[in-house]
């Protein structure tokens, strides 16, 4: 017992000593132990014989006593070599459990490198899965993007050549994205019209080969389609600038296309940014008073004016007018609509003056280049009353609300005289005899008949 409580004494004080150290240790002390063993018992057998010869006497008694003493000593040493051995097959079962342990280790390792690999793999392949998935996609695009693109292709050889689009469809962007009062309620219900209208209205002298990128990438925007449209647009621009470079009067002409979708979708500083580029290259490669660079003008200011930078927009509206007058000529239509461009904006700055006379240039130009019946005159007239109406001069508007629902009426259904005369006619009888008040009153009721009359030829038309 006092073997082991000395061993352990030994562990845990020197824990130093490794297990190979112990281990030597503990075998030495069995080898002494067995050699202390067979000293005692030496002892033992010579007492014992010592013993036996003698007869009982104080001596004997002395022999015995060192008999007994020996006797606990063997005792103690087999007790000690048990212990002893116990330690050795203990320890020799701690170092299987031990190799046992570390065989598992190994096996967790082994196990946490292969799940590590499989996960990796996994991932791989989700990867993989998703790129598939895209290219597939990507493909179903693409084969619609091809179908559509034989179904317009036998228009393509239809079209006249566009010598200078800027100047016949450029009509009609700026009034599109700035509309008079009685025009705000239907375009509300027309979100995605707008967007192929000002793409295909944006005054560009658009080349054979972006021709039908054009059509397309106007298809998808009516739609309302730019998560299609938008890409398109890009890779174009960027084939573009690679094969062109960017300083290329066709690369303005994509920068202008993508900036009209960007504008659809209220994306106003990016669109500012392409159509500011697209003016730089055009007035880099096609000069300053080139068409093209009214058109770039002309939509930039529609930018600005969306965003209520009403101040910012009229220099541009006004250099767009001086080059297409430089251009076209002071009496050409496209002038006249420019000018009505020109006078929304100072409406909305408060510059009645100036909206007058720009309202009464166009109107003049309009009637005398297009004639009274055509539909650009009805409308200034009536942006012309609208203004009339903002400053309180009723007696003006309800003129040229009275001339615009006489001339409608006559063109349509024929004479206002007779049985079949309409509530403004009856209207306008009693006026002269009429208060300010009144004259608003019956000034509202030619506009609202006016309202009437467009609504009952929409409704018949379809």
């Amino acid at each position: 017992m006092s073997v082991l409580k000395t061993i352990l004494c030994l562990h845990n004080t020197c824990l130093e000593i490794d297990d190979s150290e112990i281990l030597c240790s503990t075998q030495q002390v069995i080898a002494g132990l067995e050699a202390l063993r067979g000293e005692n018992r030496t002892l033992l057998d010579s007492l014992q014989e010592t013993l036996q010869s003698q007869t009982p006497s104080e001596s004997a008694s002395l022999e015995q006593e060192k008999t007994n003493i020996i006797l606990e000593s063997l005792e103690r040493i087999e007790l000690g070599l048990g212990e002893a051995q116990v330690m050795m097959a203990l320890s020799a079962h701690l170092g299987s459990l031990e190799a046992e342990k570390q065989k598992l280790r190994a096996q967790v390792r082994r196990l946490c490198q292969e799940n590590q690999w499989l996960r990796d793999e996994l991932a791989r392949a989700q990867q993989q899965l998703q790129e598939r998935e895209q290219e597939v996609v990507t493909l179903e695009e693409q084969n619609r993007h091809l179908q559509f693109m034989s179904s317009i292709r036998k228009y393509d050889h239809e079209e006249p050549p566009m010598e200078d689009k800027d100047s016949t469809s450029g009509k009609g962007s700026l009034d599109d994205l700035f509309p008079s009062e009685e025009e705000e309620q239907s375009h509300m219900s027309q979100p995605h019209s707008s967007a192929a209208a000002a793409a295909q209205q944006g005054g560009y002298e658009i080349p054979a080969r972006l021709r039908t990128l054009h059509n397309l990438v106007i298809q998808y925007a009516s739609q309302g389609r730019y998560e299609v449209a938008v890409p398109l647009c890009k890779q174009a621009l960027e084939d573009l600038e690679k094969s062109s470079g960017h300083s290329h009067p066709d690369v303005a002409t994509m920068l202008n296309i993508l900036a009209l979708v960007y504008r659809d979708q209220n994306k106003y500083k990016e669109a500012a940014n392409l159509l500011n580029d697209a003016l730089a290259i055009r007035e880099k490669t096609l000069g300053i008073d080139h068409p093209a660079v009214a058109a770039t003008l002309n939509n930039l200011a529609v930018l600005y004016g969306k965003r209520g930078k009403y101040k910012e927009a009229e220099p541009l509206c006004k250099r767009a007018l001086e080059i297409r007058e430089k251009v076209l000529g002071t009496d050409h239509p496209d002038v006249a609509k420019q000018l009505n461009n020109l006078a929304l904006l100072c409406q909305n700055q408060g510059k009645y003056q100036e909206v007058e006379q720009y309202y009464e240039r166009a109107l003049h130009i309009y009637q005398s280049q297009l004639g009274p019946d055509d539909a650009n005159v009805a409308k200034t007239k009536n942006n012309l009353a609208s203004c009339y109406l903002k400053q309180g001069k009723y007696r003006q508007a309800e003129a040229l609300y009275k001339e615009i629902l006489t001339r409608a009426h006559e063109k349509e259904f024929g004479s206002v005289e007779g049985d079949g005369r309409p509530v403004w006619i009856h209207t306008e009888e009693g006026s002269s005899r009429q208060v300010c008040f009144q004259s608003k009153y019956a000034c509202s009721i030619r506009r609202n008949s006016l309202l009437m009359y467009f609504f009952t030829r929409a409704c018949v038309c379809v």
